[in-house]
């Protein structure tokens, strides 16, 4: 039987659909009832995979509709996809032109379905990038204050007091929702078990991350973008970098890992290495956070705590 690969260009009004191998394309709109009636149509023709963009949540309503009428989902990196429409020599960009690419990256490069987040999770994962978003703009307002005019100092210092108190009522609503659930308490408290590991990279990891403990290391890293990637030509033997991956977890592991290499004995044994081998203290840092993900993912693999671990 022919497979079917569905690609769909989500904006925040409207969905572009397209079908491969068959090219039938078509519109609708992006509402509670349109998708209901796009499900409908698309276990019609029983598609092996459905493919589209992470697109700044907008994605969510629509991997999350399909995905419980028991539909193949696949959300990709845009960058991938748009790397694939250049490798195939399609320079021009509009909604038509991306939903027939996504199809067509689907049934090329097959990529697997993730799977579908319970409504606990989604909720949790909401809170979490909500107060990644309250800290950015207390930074930047107070940063703001620093060198602000008399004439709105009194503006910026309101919106910051403001803005405290939405940080301490949304860190109030994650404390509440990982009390409530046991399997989430119960990880937490897995996680946070480990020195430098506090509340934020736990739930991050958590909610951003649910790989964790089902792949091996080198997979975990790769995913994280932590792993180093190699840039050898011929006899060139560049120089190891890291790249890609999911940057909202890597910046939080960043700052545990710095907290780490004072406060966790294995972790700050093994920078202290690193250094004494020469290796610049941006390398080593990397090795460091590559090696505290390493332990968080045996740790929930295995669901040992971290005394047995380090």
């Amino acid at each position: 039987m022919t497979e079917i690969w569905v690609g769909i260009d989500i904006s925040k009004a409207e969905l572009q659909v397209a079908v491969r191998p068959t090219g039938e394309q078509w519109s609708t709109a992006n509402t509670e009832a349109a998708l209901a009636e796009l499900a409908v149509r698309l276990r019609v023709l029983a598609p092996t995979g459905i493919v589209c963009e992470a697109t700044g949540g907008l994605e969510g309503p629509v991997a999350g509709t399909l995905g419980l009428a028991g539909l193949p989902v696949m959300v990709i990196n845009p960058r991938q996809a748009r790397d694939f429409a250049k490798a195939t020599g399609q320079l021009a960009k509009t909604d038509r032109i991306d939903a027939a690419g996504l199809a067509l990256f689907g049934e090329r490069v097959r990529p697997s379905p993730r799977p579908l987040r319970d409504a606990d999770t989604r909720r949790l994962d909401a809170l979490v990038v909500r107060r990644r978003q309250v800290v950015s703009m207390l930074t930047a307002e107070r940063n703001r204050l620093a060198g602000a005019d008399p004439a709105v100092r009194k503006r910026i210092t309101a919106h910051l007091h403001w803005l405290e108190g939405e940080l301490a009522s949304v860190d109030q609503d994650l404390d509440g929702a990982v009390r409530q659930s046991p399997l989430w308490h119960a990880k937490d408290h897995l996680l946070r078990s480990v020195p430098g590991v506090g509340r934020i990279l736990a739930l991050s990891l958590l909610t951003q991350l649910p790989e964790l403990g089902a792949l091996n290391r080198k997979q975990i890293a790769a995913l994280v973008g932590v792993a180093p990637l190699a840039r050898d030509s011929g006899t060139l033997r560049g120089r190891r970098i890291i790249w890609g991956g999911r940057a909202p977890v890597r910046t939080v592991l960043y700052m545990a890992t710095l907290v780490a290499t004072r406060r966790n004995p294995a972790i700050a044994a093994f920078y202290q290495r690193l250094l004494a081998a020469g290796k610049p203290k941006k390398v080593a840092l990397v090795a460091c956070m590559r090696k505290l993900l390493t332990i968080l993912n045996a740790m929930l693999a295995t669901n040992t705590p971290w005394r047995t671990t380090a």
